[in-house]
C-alpha cells in the first residue's frame, strides 16, 4: 500500500515555505565595488575572448530575449572594465536571433564556431532549439552556457554525457511541479484541471509534471480539457471558449512570452478568471513591464521557477539588489530571469577561468576551465547555484507566487505574503536515479511521492 501523509507534513517534508518579505527600489542598496580579479599568474594573451549569444530579437518570444541581451551585455561590460577575463581578454559578442528557427539556429551555430572563431555560446530561450544545439556544441568542441532552454531532454536524452554544454538555469519539469504545489495549497479542493499549452516540449513537460503532482497532493484529479495552441499564436479565443465550456475548477497554462500577455488579455473578455481558478508557469516569467494593471490578481503566476527581481529580497540578499539597480538604472527596466540568467553566466564564466588560471597558470584550456565549472557553487543574484558535476545542469531553489497589483509599480508582482519556495533538490530527480519516461523527475515523483491525504 502506497504511504499516505497529511498535506501539512509532506509540505513540510518539502521544505516548502510561504511568505517572503519583498523590497520596493527605495530599499535597494548600492551597487558594490566592482569585482576585484586575483592577480593572475602567468602570461594573459590579449586576444579577445569571443562569444556568440542567441537568443529572441524578433517575435512574441522577444520579450524575453531583449532582456537576456541586456543582461549578457551587462555583465559582459562589468567583466570588461576590469581589463576583461584575467584582466587581458575583452569579452567581444557575435549576436544571433534564435527567432530563425531550429534548422537555421544550428547552421548558424556551425557558422559563428567556424567562421567567427567564437570562443563561447550562451544564451537560447526555447527547450525546442537547446536539444538540437546541444549535440552539435559537443560536436565542435565548443564550451556551451545555456541560459534557458530548460528541457529535461537536453541531458536526458539529447546530450547524455556531456562535457562542453553547461545550462543554468532550472529544469523544466520544475515548473510544472512548482505550479501543482502552488495551487494543491492554496485551492486543495481542486479536482476538475484544463490545460493551455504552447503545442511543443515544453508545453507537454508542463503538463505532465503538473498532472503527476497534482494527482499525488490532491488526489483523483480529472482532466476536462486540453488546448494545445501553435507557439506564436495570438488569438486564443477558440482555447478560451473550449476551456470555458469544459467548466473547470482550474486552468494550468505555460503559455509563454507575448503569448501570455495575447492570452490574459483575451481571457479577460470572457471573464475566464472569474469562472476558475488559474496557475501559471510564467505569468512572471516576461518581462515585468510587459502586464498591466488589468491582469488578474490572486492566480499562481510563475517565474521559471528560479528568479523574480524582487526575490530574494534586498534586505536578504544584497547581491539581488544590487543587480536589480544596476540594470535598472542602465535599461530603465527591472530584470526578468532571462536578464539574471545571461549576466549570471558571463559571470560563472569568469570564475572558472580565475579558478582555473590560479591552478595551472597562463590562459587555462577548454577543459581546465570544465573542470572548474564541473561542482562550482556561485552566489548569483537569484540565490546560490549548484552546478551538478554528473549532468553539468545549473540549480537554483525553485520560487513561485500570487500575483497582486501594488502602487509601488505599474505592473503586478507577487504577493510579498504568499511567495512559494522549494529546495530545488526536493522536487528533482536526484543523483543516480535511472533515466525514465517522459522525464527521471517524472518517475522519481509518481514511485516516490506518498499520497497526500
Amino acid at each position: 500500500m502506497a504511504e499516505e501523509v497529511s498535506r501539512r507534513e509532506f509540505m513540510n517534508r518539502l521544505g516548502v515555505v510561504v511568505g517572503t518579505a519583498g523590497a520596493t527600489m527605495g530599499s535597494l542598496v548600492a551597487p558594490a565595488p566592482a569585482h576585484a580579479q586575483p592577480k593572475a599568474k602567468g602570461t594573459i594573451p590579449d586576444k579577445p575572448f569571443k562569444t556568440g549569444h542567441m537568443t529572441f530579437f524578433t517575435g512574441p518570444a522577444a520579450v524575453l530575449g531583449e532582456q537576456s541581451y541586456m543582461g549578457h551585455v551587462m555583465a559582459a561590460d562589468e567583466i570588461n572594465a576590469q581589463g576583461g577575463l584575467l584582466g587581458k581578454r575583452k569579452i567581444e559578442t557575435v549576436k544571433a536571433d534564435e527567432a530563425a528557427g531550429t534548422d537555421a539556429n544550428v547552421k548558424e551555430l556551425r557558422r559563428m564556431k567556424l567562421s567567427e572563431g567564437i570562443d563561447l555560446f550562451t544564451g537560447v530561450i526555447s527547450s525546442g532549439n537547446t536539444p538540437a544545439l546541444g549535440p552539435v556544441a559537443e560536436e565542435l568542441k565548443l564550451l556551451t552556457l545555456f541560459t534557458d532552454g530548460c528541457t529535461d531532454f537536453l541531458f536526458e536524452k539529447a546530450v547524455p554525457n556531456p562535457h562542453y554544454v553547461f545550462r543554468l538555469t532550472n529544469i523544466q519539469s520544475a515548473d510544472g511541479v512548482m505550479a501543482a504545489i502552488a495551487a494543491s495549497t492554496a485551492w486543495p479542493g481542486v479536482k476538475k484541471i484544463a490545460h493551455i499549452h504552447p503545442d511543443y516540449s515544453y508545453g507537454r513537460n508542463a503538463f505532465d509534471h503538473f498532472n503527476v503532482a497534482m494527482k499525488k497532493l490532491s488526489g483523483n484529479i480529472e482532466v476536462v480539457s486540453e488546448a494545445w495552441p501553435k507557439l506564436g499564436t495570438t488569438d486564443f479565443t477558440a482555447h478560451i471558449t473550449k476551456t470555458i465550456s469544459a467548466k473547470p475548477d482550474l486552468l494550468f497554462t505555460s503559455v509563454w512570452g507575448g503569448d501570455y500577455v495575447a492570452l490574459y488579455k483575451q481571457s479577460l473578455r470572457y471573464d475566464l478568471y472569474k469562472k476558475m481558478k488559474a496557475a501559471t508557469t510564467l505569468a512572471f516569467g516576461a518581462a515585468p513591464h510587459s502586464l498591466g494593471k488589468d491582469h488578474p490578481e490572486g492566480l499562481v503566476a510563475g517565474v521559471h521557477a528560479n528568479y523574480h527581481f524582487l526575490f530574494p529580497p534586498g534586505n536578504k540578499w544584497p547581491l539581488n539588489a544590487q543587480f536589480v539597480k544596476k540594470f535598472h538604472d542602465r535599461w530603465k527596466e527591472y530584470p526578468n530571469f532571462e536578464a539574471e540568467g545571461a549576466y549570471s553566466a558571463l559571470h560563472v564564466l569568469r570564475v572558472a577561468v580565475e579558478k582555473a588560471n590560479q591552478l595551472v597558470g597562463g590562459w587555462p584550456d577548454e577543459n581546465a576551465i570544465i573542470a572548474m565549472l564541473e561542482g562550482l557553487m556561485w552566489a548569483s543574484p537569484a540565490g546560490y547555484v549548484y552546478i551538478r558535476p554528473d549532468n553539468h545542469q545549473g540549480y537554483k531553489d525553485a520560487l513561485t507566487g500570487f500575483s497582486m497589483n501594488t502602487p509601488d509599480y505599474p505592473f503586478p508582482v507577487p504577493d510579498p505574503k504568499r511567495v512559494i519556495t522549494v529546495p530545488i533538490r526536493s522536487i528533482t530527480a536526484p543523483p543516480g536515479w535511472p533515466k525514465g519516461e517522459p522525464t527521471s523527475t517524472f518517475t522519481w515523483i509518481e514511485q516516490t511521492w506518498p499520497k497526500v491525504s
